[in-house]
């Protein structure tokens, strides 16, 4: 919800001021949040109404300090070099969707909850490092920028408008692996457990993309359509298939396609505007990445809930394949004229 409310306030404020301070600013303050749920967890009262809470002030400091992140990332290399930027930060927060669930499982059951809460605050230093360490390029800011300046933008761009569209078709593609994999584990006779190997293999395919996809500027047509038909087409393989370790391989096509849709994309995004800009256009961005993301959890539950995890896996797949076919149709069209 903060990610959704505040974007508009968020990327003009990234526009305005220093960004790798307010990266500070918002880090530290997530420092103390979990800091916070750490000790109360200890203490013994960390209830549900104080967990919500807290993770509405950690999504408030989120909603502030995305918008930046992602704008901060352009000015840390060469221009020719934001393609293979962005594809790194974005194999970042596959390895993390990976990595993280399994390395809290791990705390928890050795040491407890609120030591994984502990660790996780102290987490937070580690970018509050990196930041004081990188001398990003100097960049100018934005004078008086309203809030509605990055819809602006896009009525005066639609291909930033086309560019946004596929960074959420890929989000929703991605879901059914974030939001069931327990059901998809159980809908292939497996336990719980082996949800985290079923989000491995995705971040797998994904980790790959980044390494192939780096060093590349943002795609054609034709390997947008390519890559939204990989995401699409290996999550409804994924979806239909009865035996698990082909499965995986129908995962790691999809993790492939979704790395690659999403990276190009967000590239078009970055180099789209002026330095001036970025941090307005990666505020919706961060709206179609995170913001509606709840929405597609409603919706996959919904559907896996009603007629099934297998039914839902193939629903959320059909944006992606529709994608695919609206680029293969708009390259022809380009080819005709």
């Amino acid at each position: 919800m903060p990610v959704l409310l505040l974007a508009p306030w968020a990327g003009s404020i990234a526009d305005r001021v220093d960004r790798r301070r307010l990266l500070l600013c918002t880090q530290l303050v997530s420092t103390v949040v979990s800091a916070t749920l750490a000790a109360l967890a200890f203490a013994g009262a960390a209830g549900e109404w104080v967990v919500i809470a807290l993770s509405g002030a950690l999504g408030v400091a989120t909603a502030v300090g995305v918008p930046a992140q992602q704008a901060l990332i352009a000015s840390l290399v060469d221009e020719e070099d934001v393609p293979q930027a962005v594809a790194l930060n974005s194999m970042t927060f596959n390895l993390a969707r990976a990595v993280g669930p399994a390395s809290a499982a791990a705390v928890i059951a050795t040491l407890g909850i609120a030591w994984a809460f502990t660790l996780n605050s102290l987490s937070y230093l580690l970018l509050v490092g990196g930041l004081l360490l990188v001398r990003p390029r100097a960049e100018e800011r934005a004078g008086r920028s309203s809030l509605l300046g990055g819809v602006r933008l896009l009525r005066e761009n639609p291909k930033l408008a086309v560019a946004l569209l596929i960074v959420m078709v890929a989000g929703f593609g991605s879901d059914p692996v974030n939001t069931e994999s327990p059901a998809f584990a159980h809908a292939y006779g497996y336990s719980d457990a082996w949800s985290g190997t079923i989000v491995a293999f995705f971040g797998a395919g994904a980790v790959l993309a980044a390494l192939l996809v780096a060093g590349r500027v943002a795609g054609s047509r034709g390997r947008m359509a390519a890559t939204l038909a990989a995401l699409g087409v290996g999550m409804a393989l994924f979806s239909l298939c009865p035996w698990l370790p082909l499965g995986f391989v129908f995962l790691a096509v999809a993790g492939f396609g979704y790395l690659g849709s999403n990276t190009s994309a967000t590239t078009r995004l970055a180099l789209g505007v002026l330095p001036s800009q970025r941090g307005r256009i990666m505020a919706l961005w961060s709206v179609a990445f995170l913001g509606l993301r709840p929405v597609a959890s409603l919706a996959d539950g919904a559907i896996a809930g009603t007629v099934g995890v297998r039914a839902a896996g193939l629903v959320l797949a059909a944006p992606a394949l529709l994608g695919a076919a609206l680029a293969v149709r708009g390259r022809r069209s380009l080819r005709a004229d």
